[in-house]
């Protein structure tokens, strides 16, 4: 495979001395900046043999590298070995930035080339802007993956479907009402959506074009009377044409998008640059006053409606019965020593996809053991499978899509002894799950001022997690939503009532073990007090958190109140919904500590 990735490069490297370009970057994502890409657009993989969802690769006429983040640190290593790509670990100070190393490898007068319908607007305009002032130049070339890759596969063909309202809770006619105000309000004449899942939302369609994420490949504009929908005609079922057409949407090709915006008429067109890519985005006319701005829809559909929080309930219900059922199951097989990574994998599937309203996956599995369980996002395959023996920790994170909810939950399992380091880092990763999980805020608070309190136990011992500490998950939509996040790194938006996002810290130490503690959590009213009304997170998943490996002293009193709490909650949701066995199991898992 190493030799194959060589000659990728060598192949990119011809592409680009024919081109006139001394460098090429080449980022995951696809026209729609998605985070999960359908096969057609997974070049960054296919020129560096890297599998993880994240990461940008640059070639140069000598050099390659990869930039990632720290979920991927270990599994790059591995993957990059052999292949003369470099790896740079975004985020650590001794890092260079890709404009910083391009300045550096390339000289004054040569030039960078991009694909832009893979680039976002504003991060085009960023590296031309850094590029520049290095005297580099930066051109917006053909795909070369159409010349260099043998075997590419097709575009996405999949047919879409109607989401039920009773699941969306709301019509697309209400739906683009919504959004018509809120463009109103910024005096905005039409609305250009490129995010797959901000379409889906609006015209309550799912497709299967991305693995694990229910969206359709397409662009919609939204007039002040009318919406175009662009997208493959393929893809549109007569359902789905006369759902579309109820709603006042027409219909065009999805290759029609950038001939028909370089036709609008002068009218405030409003757009997100960072959602946006530069390729569409330098089709619209000069005459055309762009309005870019955080589009409206991600903030509308963050905010849950009462249908959608009941789905979202049952949902939760359904999946912890599944999980339950399979928690049960692994503490019995375990000991008998024929279970591995892809096979508990496999067996959490079976009980979820037994479950009503079932869809999918939510994403791919993260079943870790022992060391494995430090990389991030891991991914067992049949060459790193190893089998699961009566100790030490299983770091299993996992989710599901059903019609009526979207769920996302890690579990670290104990599953045998643990050393002290082991139970110390478990306890010291719970209690900060239970702080950012007990926090009263008040409205207006941000995800960056409450990322304190899930960090701050494993501060104390100088350690850290460099991913987020919650991001907003769909409804029966992606499992990474905007636009809230708790994070260290600041974002603007606040939380609101109605919003799910998850709480999940976590540590890793290379070599050894891996723990994270992961819970989806609704904001909700918490009642008036001084200087306005306050907010706080119910915890809406539903399963037991395993305590063999708590130290209980290291635990406050509100901390312990709070999971005997959820345990006593876990208990009374799922309990009705299990035989005798799975009952008296289920009553030991949430024994009081």
């Amino acid at each position: 495979m190493n030799d194959t990735i060589k000659e990728r490069i060598q192949t990119l490297r011809a592409w680009m001395k024919q081109t006139g370009i001394e460098a090429f970057i080449i980022p995951s994502t696809d026209p729609h900046l998605s985070e999960y890409v359908a096969p057609h657009w997974q070049s960054r993989e296919w020129i560096s043999g890297f599998t993880g969802s994240a990461g940008t690769v640059v070639v140069t006429e000598n050099e390659a590298g990869l930039w990632t983040d720290s979920r991927y640190f270990l599994q790059a290593a591995q993957q990059l070995e052999g292949t003369g790509i470099d790896l740079y670990k975004e985020m650590l100070p001794e890092t260079p930035s890709i404009p910083a190393f391009l300045s550096e490898q390339l000289k004054k007068g040569q030039s960078v080339g991009i694909d832009g319908k893979v680039f976002a607007t504003d991060a085009a305009r960023s590296l031309q802007k850094e590029l520049e002032n290095n005297g580099i130049t930066l051109k917006c070339t053909a795909d070369p993956m159409e010349q260099i890759w043998d075997g590419r596969p097709e575009m996405p063909q999949a047919q879409a479907f109607i989401h039920d309202t009773k699941y969306a809770g709301r019509t697309c006619a209400e739906k683009l009402e919504a959004i018509r105000a809120e463009m109103k309000k910024a005096k905005a004449d039409s609305l250009l959506l490129s995010a797959l899942d901000e379409i889906a939302w609006t015209l309550n369609l799912r497709g299967s074009d991305v693995h694990c994420n229910p969206v359709v490949v397409s662009y919609l504009l939204i007039g002040e009377n009318e919406a175009h929908y662009f997208i493959n005609s393929q893809k549109v079922t007569p359902e789905v044409a006369a759902h579309l057409h109820e709603a006042g949407v027409s219909l065009h090709t999805y290759q029609e998008i950038e001939s028909y915006l370089a036709q609008l008429p002068a009218e405030n067109l409003m757009l997100e640059p960072g959602k946006t890519n530069y390729a569409v985005r330098s089709a619209i006319p000069q005459q055309c006053r762009v309005i870019e701005a955080p589009s409206p829809v991600a903030l509308l559909k963050a905010v849950r409606n009462e249908q959608e929080i009941a789905g979202l309930r049952q949902a939760m219900q359904r999946d912890g019965v599944a999980l339950v059922k399979f928690l049960k199951w692994l503490e019995e097989a375990v000991p008998q020593g024929k279970e591995t990574e892809i096979s508990v994998d496999k067996k959490l599937h079976e009980l979820r996809a037994a479950q009503p309203l079932y869809m999918g996956e939510s994403f791919d599995t993260i079943a870790g053991y022992g060391a494995h369980a430090a990389i991030v996002h891991y991914e067992a395959t049949p060459e790193t499978d190893i089998p699961l023996e009566p100790r030490g920790f299983l770091l299993l994170d996992s989710g599901a899509q059903y019609l009526d909810g979207t769920t996302d939950i890690t579990r670290t399992i104990a599953l045998g002894p643990l050393t002290d380091e082991e139970k110390t880092d478990y306890t010291l990763i719970l209690k900060g799950h239970i702080d950012l999980a007990m926090a009263v805020f008040p409205e207006g608070t941000r995800g960056a001022q409450l990322d304190v309190l899930a960090r701050m136990p494993i501060w104390q011992h100088r350690m850290n997690f460099l991913h987020g500490t919650g991001h907003g998950v769909g409804h029966f939509l992606n499992v990474h939503e905007g636009p809230q996040s708790i994070r260290m790194n600041e974002n603007p938006v606040t939380l609101r009532p109605g919003m799910v996002t998850s709480n999940e810290p976590g540590v890793y130490k290379a070599g050894s073990h891996g723990i994270r503690t992961e819970n989806l959590v609704l904001t909700v009213p918490a009642g008036e007090g001084l200087f306005g009304r306050y907010l706080k997170f119910e915890t809406v998943t539903l399963c037991p958190i395993c305590t063999r490996g708590i130290v209980r002293d290291l635990l406050t009193p509100a901390e312990i109140d709070w999971l005997n709490q959820y345990h006593r909650t876990v208990y009374e949701q799922l309990s009705p919904s299990l035989d005798e066995d799975e009952r008296l199991w289920l009553e030991k898992a949430c024994k009081a500590i």
